[in-house]
């Protein structure tokens, strides 16, 4: 999905939500931002979905369970900014890989943007939500190809032993 599906969607999924209407929340891409040190004033949401590489040295494509995305959230004087980072993976065949970027397919991508609008809610608007019962990743089985944390951005930077059990 493009930088312009993202904000469709997104765009979409704030609207419906059941907040203060005049309050404006847009969303930006920013690979500068950094897990666990957020601005003074921003909240921090980290998630993550099933999405796809390919390989732009050598064309081999390979999915991931274990795409993270670190979001940092703030709503001020009814301007509501989310800030993204999509974290990626390299190519475990190529000397000296590029790292990645995912691509979503739409419904992954609206599920992990609806689980956003949860913690906006939370976050920025103090609401309670009670238990939902989505599930976690922590409950994922232990099916599918192993996870090969050498090649992956969020691993070095210890983040999906913080959100995954290991396989």
């Amino acid at each position: 999905m493009t930088n312009q599906e993202w904000i469709r969607i997104f765009q979409l999924k704030v609207n419906n939500l059941k907040m203060n209407k005049r309050d404006r929340w847009r969303i930006e891409f920013d690979d500068s931002i950094k897990a666990d040190s957020q601005e003074s004033g921003w909240h921090q949401y980290i998630s993550g979905a099933f999405g796809r590489f390919r390989c732009s040295k050598c064309n081999r494509s390979w999915s991931s369970g274990r795409v993270n995305v670190v979001f940092h959230m703030r709503l001020s004087s009814g301007q509501g900014m989310v800030k993204v980072r999509r974290l990626r993976q390299e190519c475990r065949q190529c000397d000296a890989a590029l790292m990645e970027e995912a691509s979503f397919d739409e419904e992954n991508l609206k599920v992990l943007l609806e689980k956003l609008m949860e913690k906006i809610c939370v976050k920025c608007y103090r609401e309670n939500l009670g238990k939902r019962n989505r599930r976690n990743f922590d409950d994922e089985d232990d099916e599918g190809p192993p996870h090969e944390s050498a090649h992956c951005e969020a691993c070095s930077m210890g983040l999906c032993s913080k959100r995954f059990k290991a396989w």
